[in-house]
C-alpha cells in the first residue's frame, strides 16, 4: 500500500516541485515586468504550451475526441474554476502585494492549503481521519516556519487580500476537482489561456508594456513549466488522490523553491530550515503510509475518462477493440459493494459513517 500511495503522490509532488521552481524564477523576472503582467504572461505561457503539446500529442495518435471532450453539466464547474483561480486569485495577490511587504505575503500564502483542505472536508465532504488531518498539520506548520521571518509579520489592508487570493485558489482547487477524470492537459490549458489573456490585457489596459523577447520568452517558459505542467499533474492527483491530500503535497512547494534557491543563491541553511524540512517529512510520511479500508458501496456511474480494466473496470465494449490499455470511452459503472484500501479519487466519493 505504500509503494502504491507513493506512486499515487508522485504527480502532486511533482507539480509542488515545478510550482516551487518557478518562484525564484518568478523573482528574478519580477525586475523587468510589472506583477500583473508577470502574472498574465506566466498563465499565457502555461496555456498556450499546453495548447501546444495537447495538439501535437493529438497528431500524434496520443488522445481521443472522447478524450478531449468536456459534458455540458461539467462546464460551469470549469468555468468557475478559472474565474477563482485563474482570474480573481491572481488579481487579489497583485493588489496584496503592493500593500504588503514579501515576508508577509510569504507567510500569508500557506493560508491556500488550509483552505482548500477545510472546504474539501467541510463543503464537499471529502472524507479525513486524523492521520490526514495531522499530516496536512504538520505540512503546513513546516511552511509557515519556512516563510518565517522574525518581526517580518505585520498584518495590514493588503494581507486581506492576500487572504482573499488564498480563498479563491482554495475555491478553485475545489471545484477542478468536479472535472479532474477529464483530459488533464486540457484542463490546464484552458484555464491557462483564459486566465493569461485575462490578466495580460489587464495589465497592458492600465499602462505595462511588453518587455523585450528575451524576458518575454522566458517568462512564458517559466508558466508553461511552473504552471502549465504543474497544473496538469495537479489535476491528475485530483483524479487519484481527491483534494484535501492533493493540497496537502502540493504545500511542500515552498521547501522546493527554497532548495532550489539556495542552489542558485548559496547560502548556509538555517536552523528554522531543518525544522520545517522535518515537519514536512513527517506529515508526508503520514499521508504516504496512510491506509484507509471499509465495506463501500458504488452507485451505478456514467462517465469518461482514461482508465484500465481493474476492478473497477469490469465492462464491455460497443466498439472495436485492440486490447491496448489505458484508453478512453465512455463507460458505465455498475452499483457494487466491496471492501478494499483506496482514497478519495473519481470513484470514492462517498458518505461514511461517522
Amino acid at each position: 500500500m505504500k509503494n502504491r500511495s507513493l506512486h499515487l503522490a508522485a504527480p502532486a509532488l511533482a507539480a509542488a516541485l515545478l510550482f516551487g521552481a518557478s518562484v525564484p524564477m518568478a523573482k528574478w523576472l519580477l525586475g523587468d515586468l510589472s506583477p500583473l503582467l508577470l502574472a498574465g504572461l506566466l498563465y499565457l505561457g502555461s496555456g498556450v504550451g499546453l495548447g501546444f503539446v495537447t495538439l501535437l500529442r493529438a497528431a500524434l495518435g496520443g488522445g481521443s475526441i472522447q478524450a478531449m471532450h468536456i459534458p455540458r453539466a461539467d462546464w460551469p464547474w470549469l468555468l468557475g474554476a478559472t474565474l477563482f483561480g485563474g482570474v480573481l486569485g491572481p488579481s487579489l495577490l497583485m493588489l496584496g502585494l503592493t500593500r504588503t511587504d514579501g515576508a508577509t505575503a510569504s507567510l500569508l500564502l500557506n493560508v491556500e492549503g488550509v483552505l482548500t483542505a477545510v472546504l474539501a472536508w467541510l463543503v464537499f465532504r471529502e472524507n479525513a481521519d486524523r492521520r490526514i488531518v495531522l499530516g496536512m498539520m504538520a505540512i503546513i506548520a513546516g511552511g509557515l516556519l519556512l516563510s518565517w521571518q522574525p518581526g517580518g509579520l505585520a498584518l495590514s489592508g493588503g494581507a486581506l487580500f492576500i487572504l482573499g487570493a488564498c480563498l479563491a485558489w482554495a475555491i478553485d482547487n475545489n471545484l477542478t476537482r468536479k472535472v479532474a477524470s477529464h483530459d488533464a492537459l486540457l484542463i490546464a490549458g484552458l484555464k491557462g489561456l483564459v486566465a493569461g489573456i485575462c490578466n495580460t490585457a489587464l495589465a497592458l489596459g492600465t499602462g505595462a508594456t511588453l518587455p523585450d523577447l528575451p524576458v518575454l520568452a522566458g517568462s512564458l517558459a517559466v508558466g508553461f513549466l511552473g504552471y502549465g505542467l504543474s497544473l496538469a499533474l495537479f489535476v491528475v492527483s485530483l483524479r487519484t488522490l481527491g483534494t484535501a491530500r492533493t493540497g496537502a503535497y502540493f504545500s511542500v512547494a515552498p521547501f522546493f523553491g527554497v532548495v532550489i534557491a539556495l542552489a542558485i543563491w548559496p547560502q548556509p541553511p538555517t536552523l528554522l530550515f531543518w525544522i520545517a524540512a522535518a515537519l514536512m517529512a513527517a506529515g508526508l510520511w503520514l499521508h504516504i503510509s496512510e491506509r484507509h479500508e471499509h465495506e463501500h458501496t458504488h452507485e451505478a456511474l456514467a462517465h469518461t475518462h482514461r482508465h484500465r480494466h481493474d476492478a473497477h473496470h469490469q465492462h464491455d465494449h460497443d466498439f472495436p477493440w485492440d486490447g491496448v490499455e489505458p484508453h478512453v470511452h465512455a463507460h458505465q459503472h455498475e452499483a457494487m459493494t466491496h471492501r478494499h484500501a483506496h482514497y478519495p479519487d473519481i470513484h470514492h466519493r462517498h458518505d461514511h459513517v461517522r
